[in-house]
C-alpha cells in the first residue's frame, strides 16, 4: 500500500509540476490535489526535491545497469547495436516521456539536482564508452547522436496516425544509422 501512495503522490506531482511548473508548485497543492494532509504527503515526501529523487532514481538505475551491462562488452559494433535496442526498449518502459517533459519544462529549476547531475554522468559515460579513444571526433558524434536520436524520435513524432511501435521503430532504424556512420 505504502508504494501505491507513493506512486500516486509521484504522478501527481509531475502533473503539477509540468503543468505549473516546479518552483510553482507547493506540497500544500500536491496534498490538496491527493486529497490528505501535508503531514500525509511529510511521511512519504518530505520535500519537493524528494519527489523528484523518487522520479529519478529508476531512470539512473535503468541507465546504470545499462552501462554496467556495455561496460562489461568488448567494444564491437554488435555491442553497440545491442546497446542502442536495449535502450530504445527501456525508452518504452515507464514514464518516460511524462519525465522527460518535467524535466525539459523545469530545467532551470533542476539544473543542479543532485540525481540529474547523476544521470548526466552516467550518459556522458555511456556515450563515451560507444567509441574508442583516438576515433575521429565525426565518429564519436555520430555514435552518442544514436541514443540521443532516440529521444529525438519521441519529441519529433507529433503525428497522432503513429503508433509508439512505429515511432520507435523509426527512431531505431535512424540509430543503428549513426552507429555505421
Amino acid at each position: 500500500m505504502r508504494e501505491d501512495t507513493r506512486t500516486r503522490i509521484q504522478e501527481i506531482a509531475l502533473r503539477l509540476f509540468t503543468e505549473q511548473g516546479y518552483e510553482a508548485t507547493s506540497l500544500r497543492e500536491i496534498a490538496e490535489e491527493l486529497g490528505v494532509t501535508k503531514a500525509a504527503l511529510y511521511y512519504h515526501f518530505k520535500t519537493k526535491d524528494d519527489i523528484v529523487a523518487g522520479l529519478v532514481d529508476l531512470r539512473v538505475a535503468e541507465i546504470e545497469e545499462l552501462l554496467a551491462w556495455f561496460r562489461a562488452q568488448p567494444r564491437t559494433p554488435e555491442a553497440r547495436r545491442q546497446l542502442v535496442l536495449r535502450y530504445a526498449d527501456q525508452l518504452k518502459r515507464s514514464r518516460y516521456m511524462e519525465i522527460a517533459r518535467f524535466l525539459e519544462r523545469n530545467q532551470t529549476a533542476l539544473r543542479e539536482h543532485p540525481k540529474l547531475l547523476r544521470m548526466r554522468e552516467v550518459m556522458l559515460e555511456l556515450t563515451t564508452r560507444m567509441s574508442e579513444p583516438g576515433d575521429p571526433l565525426a565518429t564519436r558524434i555520430s555514435r552518442s547522436m544514436a541514443l540521443f536520436t532516440l529521444h529525438a524520435g519521441k519529441w519529433m513524432a507529433h503525428d497522432e496516425t503513429l503508433s509508439e511501435d512505429e515511432i520507435t521503430d523509426a527512431s531505431v532504424e535512424v540509430a543503428l544509422r549513426l552507429l555505421e556512420a
